[in-house]
């Protein structure tokens, strides 16, 4: 999860679904309430840590750390030497993900498909959005910590495209991976307050409209795959902290066309294999987690 939010156009709530942990995440999120505060209060941290499914929550939190630490290094030099063949893999992995999800719901049923529908529009018009580079103040940052954490759990939509269009995916990246410990504090709080909140939203919705719920979730994938197509065109630009040009806005383009109008290869092969082992690698953890399940 946390590979996955370090990459502008993926979610780490679709690793979550593709894992099979989605809800068991949103519930155990919710579950830090009261009771929970009343029990620490009281003395029963052992009760309250069972009470907030303490192991899951302290082992996920370790490995999405983990995997944004890395992540600031290795994906981003992917995102520069490899942006197709990467963006190849991403939608192998969301396409496979929505045929998986389609079990969760029933298609046929014209609000099922309404929500899907709505779901896609979202992330497309997200997608279209052009990105923000603005001066950044740490009220500033906790915003968008809370904005983009909401995003984070949401399969489809990136929170690090939200940070994007934030203008603060640049400056997170830097406090992350030059430890700039105030920084990184208060983008926490921030993604600590919008999680609270929001994951006792996400938990209604996927107790009481469990289908809806899948359906919209499986739109917001669908509409993921316009953010992650391979091959794309700059349309503007913007001076980062270093003084280099760095892309703002793409626009997708049709490989038949990508040499013409960027002057690289569009390395469709290459592309097409990186497509199908995101689809193995989804089919293979999910036959991995379904034989864990029963």
């Amino acid at each position: 999860m946390g590979l996955g939010d370090s990459v502008p156009g993926v979610s780490g709530g679709t690793i979550a679904v593709i894992t099979r942990i989605y809800d068991e995440l949103i519930y155990s999120i919710r579950s830090v309430d009261e009771r929970a505060l009343g029990l620490v209060f009281t003395g029963q941290i052992g009760a309250a840590w069972r009470h907030v499914n303490g192991n899951f929550l302290l082992t996920l939190a370790l490995g999405i750390l983990s995997g944004l630490l890395v992540s600031a290094n290795t994906v981003l030099y992917l995102l520069e030497h490899r942006f197709e063949a990467l963006m190849g893999f991403f939608i192998g992995l969301v396409m496979a993900s929505t045929v998986l999800l389609l079990r969760q719901f029933q298609l046929a049923r014209p609000a099922n498909l309404l929500a899907l529908l709505l779901g896609c529009m979202l992330t497309v018009g997200v997608g279209l959005l052009e990105p923000a580079v603005t001066e950044l103040s740490l009220v500033y940052l906790f915003f968008c910590g809370l904005i983009a954490i909401c995003a984070m759990i949401l399969p489809g939509l990136s929170g690090a495209f939200i940070l994007l269009l934030l203008g603060a995916y640049e400056s997170m990246l830097a406090a992350l991976t030059g430890l700039q410990w105030a920084v990184i504090a208060v983008f926490v709080s921030g993604c600590v307050v919008g999680l609270l909140a929001f994951s006792r939203l996400l938990a209604l919705a996927l107790r009481r409209f469990h289908e809806l719920s899948y359906g919209f979730i499986t739109g917001l994938l669908l509409g993921s795959l316009s953010v992650l197509w391979p091959w794309q065109r700059a349309l503007s630009y913007y001076v980062d902290s270093h003084g280099q040009q760095q892309v703002l806005q793409t626009a997708n383009v049709w490989p038949l066309t990508y040499t013409e109008q960027t002057g690289l290869e569009p390395q469709s092969a290459l592309v097409a294999v990186c497509m199908i082992c995101g689809l193995l690698t989804v089919f293979g953890l999910n036959k991995v987690f379904a034989s864990r399940s029963t």
